[in-house]
């Protein structure tokens, strides 16, 4: 919740009715936008809110680039069928893959897009520059 304090982010929270489903966080770029968080509440899942939130989203971004990344359905893993799930709802979507990976902690994550263009590792590591900025501001100014 600090970064949405002191980031330029889209915060955005879900509700049906009174009852919390899920947000997203967005992170708007000039060259394209960085879908950083999609949560739907894990009991609601495959209820159709993923979808109804994620066409809200692509119709707010309607015309402009978007990217993602999530754990990658190859990756040999417990939770590979929702990773599938997950990949085949974005690729439902318009979203394709990048073919741009990044391994945290054993975990690694496919990068997709939406939209005109191309994502390379160049432009990962400008978003991970930039966020950094945020992350610990202390570090980059001692450079």
């Amino acid at each position: 919740m600090r970064l949405i304090e002191e980031m330029p982010l889209d915060f955005t929270a879900y509700y049906d009715g009174e009852d919390f489903i899920g947000f997203t966080i967005v992170y708007p770029r000039k060259q394209f936008n960085w879908y950083w968080y999609f949560a739907v509440q894990e009991e609601l899942r495959g209820k159709g809110y993923g979808q109804q939130i994620l066409t809200l989203l692509i119709e707010k971004y309607k015309g402009q680039t978007c990217v993602l990344d999530m754990e990658s359905p190859t990756q040999v893993c417990e939770n590979i069928e929702q990773r599938r799930r997950r990949h085949a709802f974005y690729l439902r979507n318009g979203f394709r893959d990048t073919n741009v990976y990044r391994t945290y902690n054993d975990i690694t994550m496919t990068i997709m897009m939406r939209g005109e263009g191309t994502f390379t590792m160049q432009d990962w590591d400008d978003i991970i520059h930039e966020l950094q900025q945020f992350w610990w501001p202390d570090d980059i100014n001692e450079e």
